[in-house]
């Protein structure tokens, strides 16, 4: 078995929470919450931190995380594909030679719920299935948000946004539907990102509940991280 790599993404910039990647959650950083649960998964190899910013990654080589180098700033801008920043370090591991790496597995310093168990569990369940290209985290949206009772503003006024659709009343009869929760864990083959894509095809889902599926974009979002990690 080769090689399983983590890849921590974390820019300096951030406009609707400013210095979102160390600004307190809880008592610690928030970059804290997946460093902890990186280091704890069993089936990591390597960490590595990819930012712009030298404050984040000296919190991230006092953390015990492998900072390989500064990302250039032409990949640390807000229209910065993710999967562009996964080939420039994918591109630096061959240039040192790396061999061997099975899987990369992206955790976003967006979901500090999310734990070493989430992690593992969706390492395990991607290596048990061979032919997938990639194991995405996803929740299952609150009913009131499910596709099927969705609107949209027409000059008829609001109609349903799937076109020729009836809104459903009751939620029980609703179809399950998930959302990508972030993701909050995505584990891919490397040749997946090589060829300029993240989730390939077939892409498996490993599906989290809501709470640990809390993605920080907002402020709100923060509180309410708080609330529930203070909680734990």
């Amino acid at each position: 078995m080769g090689i399983t790599v983590a890849i921590i993404p974390a820019r300096g910039g951030s406009k609707r929470i400013p210095g979102k990647n160390l600004t307190p959650c809880a008592g610690r950083p928030l970059l804290a919450y997946t460093f902890a649960a990186a280091k704890a998964s069993r089936h990591l190899g390597r960490i590595l931190l990819s930012t712009d910013d030298e404050e984040i990654a000296a919190y991230g080589r006092d953390s015990g995380i492998e900072v390989p180098y500064l990302r250039p700033a032409a990949l640390a801008a807000d229209d910065t594909p993710m999967v562009a920043v996964l080939q420039d370090l994918l591109a630096w591991l061959d240039r040192t030679k790396t061999s061997g790496i099975d899987a990369v597995v992206l955790l976003q310093p967006t979901s500090p719920l999310r734990t070493e168990t989430h992690i593992d569990e969706g390492i395990e369940l991607f290596r048990a299935h061979p032919e997938a290209e990639s194991v995405v985290s996803v929740v299952a949206p609150p009913h009131i948000f499910h596709p099927l009772k969705m609107l949209k503003p027409s000059g008829q006024g609001l109609v349903p946004y799937l076109d020729g659709v009836l809104p459903i009343v009751g939620h029980r009869d609703l179809p399950v539907v998930y959302g990508r929760n972030g993701p909050a864990v995505l584990v891919m083959q490397p040749a997946v990102i090589r060829r300029g894509e993240i989730y390939g095809t077939p892409s498996l889902s490993y599906v989290m509940d809501a709470e640990t599926s809390i993605d920080i974009d907002e402020p709100l979002d923060l509180e309410i991280a708080e609330l529930l990690l203070r909680r734990r």
